[in-house]
């Protein structure tokens, strides 16, 4: 688990409500917003306590920093902390801040790789209305993080500091952008070579060779590169820090130029091979460029920069288009304002009736001017979100969400497989598979997003499923929809030899869906395998007895001899059509089931299905009349007569219902 404070470069920027406002957009995500909770408000609703929380802070009026405290607690990939840990996690670090008694507002996001909690913290105190600011709070976020993890049996993070501020903000830089950043690329290019370098002349040479140069700035050392691009020396590695180097080599020399360079290389190789050898030109330079994968991004890179280095352009024009429309739409209300002016004059008319109808003109055109504005405003939102500048990593996403396989891979290959997989968590529940692709088949999923991993969030009903690549992670809670769609997914990606990982409920939901949908599908895991082979056999079992059953009735030769006069069923009532009838909406509503997982099982009523169920409803299919009844995750389908579907019909769904034979529903004391 990893805290982190995210303060505000400018105060006047700072506003409780926007950062909420932002928190709470499900930014048309169903698996964004996992959940949110208010404390120490008097409402729970997230618009009145904003409210009463920007009511605390204007009351102190005194403080100049921000009011505003806003935390993110991300946690390990794969791993989601049950909702009452949750809870408690968010407690305690908001105690050990010293934030006790605070109003804070936390939502948890689960639309990225890695779970985490924002919490937007009022500094302001509700009673006292004194501001608190954590002295070191990285420090105390470092030591909270260590014992929660203990204690709560998350995984490990380092949380000593071992970077500095400007490493910190490079690697942040290489991780979000996906461009390798001047600290990282210094690093693997000549670090090595600057740490060997014996004298300032060496130094200096190595630099010169990748395009750097070393200059004192302030009370430090800083390299830049040819375009003024600079970083800290001592980032790169302490020893070479000002005062390490003073301590080495001496007084700080700056870089010769042409000539000195010249007699300095005369002197470094003439006791070596006695050639003289002027300043070289670099031999390597640094460039923004993507961080290195196992796979050629050249191509793809090259598109990006050309179509960066095209937006400003595009924005311009679109913007200047923009404008020429809004003040053309002016243009053309102020003239025909002029000419109603003009005609009310010429018309002639009381004073009083002038001024009414100069107010009524007025009033149209202030209307008209308005709605111009407003709609100038949508069109400029509109064009800067379309043609905002994107980094590398984001215009992959864009890309890959539009369907580029290359964006996609490009973005996997981002990580190595350890970072980006799920390692060993058994809070994780993944389908993986292997043994061949099958053939695509409809599935009734949504594409609704690309992390800037690579993984793919597919939303089915409720349920959300990521693909990461090798393995698919079920969410938490996934409805028998969600599992089967997982599955199927698994098996067009992959092959039919499925692996389940995860909690024992999980893997029973998986078999039991398996089974009942009847996948072609086979589990490595040999006792899910076996459990899913008994169930078909149970269900196999069932279905050839409910056929017995069914062959024995139909062997009848008058269809009265299964309704007993004695039992109050007139003879007439069910024909053979009525029996017809039910199979046939029982076989559209199977083949339906193929397509949408979440409806259940149907089959025909038998003599042996007697009991309590609950009703389901009443359908007519060829001209006969039908009651649904459910038993155990199964539909029922029951042929009954008109005044047996009349008195249903005031039934409301999930009623109970008594059946005690084929067409005898018993509802409320009183039989049919």
């Amino acid at each position: 688990m990893i805290a982190k404070h995210v303060p505000m470069k400018s105060v006047k920027k700072s506003d409780f409500a926007s950062l909420v406002n932002y928190l709470a957009d499900d930014q048309a995500k169903q698996s964004r917003v996992a959940t949110t909770s208010v404390t120490q408000c008097e409402s729970n609703d997230l618009h009145a306590a904003v409210m009463e929380v920007m009511a605390i802070q204007a009351m102190n009026t005194r403080a100049e920093s921000d009011k505003t405290y806003h935390l993110i607690l991300s946690f390990r990939a794969g791993e989601r902390p049950e909702d009452d840990v949750l809870t408690a996690i968010e407690r305690e670090v908001c105690v050990g801040l010293g934030y006790d008694g605070h109003q804070r507002i936390s939502v948890a996001h689960d639309d990225t790789d890695n779970f985490h909690l924002h919490i937007a913290i009022n500094k302001i105190h509700p009673s006292r209305l004194t501001i608190h600011n954590p002295f070191n709070d990285h420090k105390t976020l470092g030591r909270l993080c260590t014992a929660l993890e203990l204690h709560y049996g998350l995984e490990r993070d380092n949380h000593s500091a071992v970077r500095v501020g400007s490493e910190n903000h490079a690697l942040d830089m290489e991780h979000h952008a996906g461009v390798e950043s001047l600290l990282g690329w210094i690093k693997r290019e000549c670090l090595e070579q600057l740490l060997a370098a014996t004298s300032w002349s060496e130094l200096h040479r190595v630099l010169q060779e990748h395009g750097l140069a070393l200059k004192e700035q302030g009370n430090g050392l800083v390299i830049c590169d040819q375009t003024g691009l600079m970083v800290k020396a001592s980032s790169v590695a302490r020893t070479l820090s000002k005062t390490k180097l003073l301590e080495r080599f001496g007084p700080f020399k700056s870089q010769p130029d042409a000539d000195s360079q010249y007699h300095q290389n005369h002197i470094d190789n003439h006791n070596k091979n006695h050639k003289h050898l002027k300043a070289q030109a670099p031999v390597k330079h640094y460039a923004a460029t993507p961080v290195r994968t196992g796979i050629d991004t050249t191509l793809l890179f090259s598109r990006y920069k050309n179509e960066q280095q095209g937006i400003a352009g595009y924005r311009a024009k679109a913007g200047q288009a923009a404008r020429a429309k809004k003040a053309r739409l002016i243009a053309d209300v102020k003239s025909k304002a002029t000419l109603k002016r003009a005609t009310i004059k010429l018309a002639g008319g009381s004073r009083a009736e002038k001024k009414c109808l100069y107010a009524l003109i007025s009033h149209s055109v202030k209307s008209e001017l308005k709605t111009i504005n407003e709609h100038y405003k949508q069109d400029r939102e509109r064009l800067l979100k379309q043609y905002q500048p994107l980094q590398w990593a984001d215009w992959l996403r864009r890309e890959a969400t539009s369907g580029n396989p290359e964006a996609l891979a490009a973005l996997r290959a981002r990580f190595s497989r350890e970072a980006f997989g799920i390692k060993g968590n058994s809070n994780s529940n993944t389908v993986s598979a292997s043994g061949g692709v099958l053939q695509k088949t409809e599935l009734n999923v949504v594409q609704e997003s690309i992390t800037k991993k690579g993984t793919i969030i597919y939303r089915v009903g409720s349920s959300a499923v990521r693909d990461e690549g090798d393995k698919l992670k079920v969410s938490r809670g996934a409805t028998r929809e969600g599992l089967a769609a997982a599955l199927c997914l698994a098996m067009q990606r992959y092959g039919s030899h499925i692996t389940v990982t995860g909690s024992t409920e999980f893997k029973a939901q998986i078999v039991e869906v398996a089974a009942n949908a009847k996948l072609p599908l086979m589990f490595t895991d040999e006792k899910l395998e076996e459990q899913r082979l008994a169930l078909i056999k149970q269900a196999s079992t069932r279905q050839q007895m409910s056929t017995n059953i069914v062959k024995d009735t139909s062997s009848e030769t008058e269809v009265n001899k299964l309704m007993p006069v004695r039992q109050g069923i007139a003879a007439s009532a069910l024909t053979p059509l009525s029996f017809a009838a039910a199979d046939q909406y029982i076989q559209e509503r199977e083949q339906k089931r193929l397509k949408i997982l979440d409806i259940l099982k149907h089959r025909r009523y038998t003599n042996a299905d007697v009991g309590v169920m609950a009703f389901m409803g009443v359908r007519h299919s060829a001209g006969e009349s039908l009651a649904l009844l459910k038993r155990d995750e199964v539909i029922l389908v029951m042929p009954i007569d008109e005044k047996t579907a009349q008195r249903l019909s005031r039934l409301a769904i999930g009623d109970p219902v008594t059946c005690k034979g084929m067409g005898i529903v018993k509802t409320r004391g009183k039989s049919r």
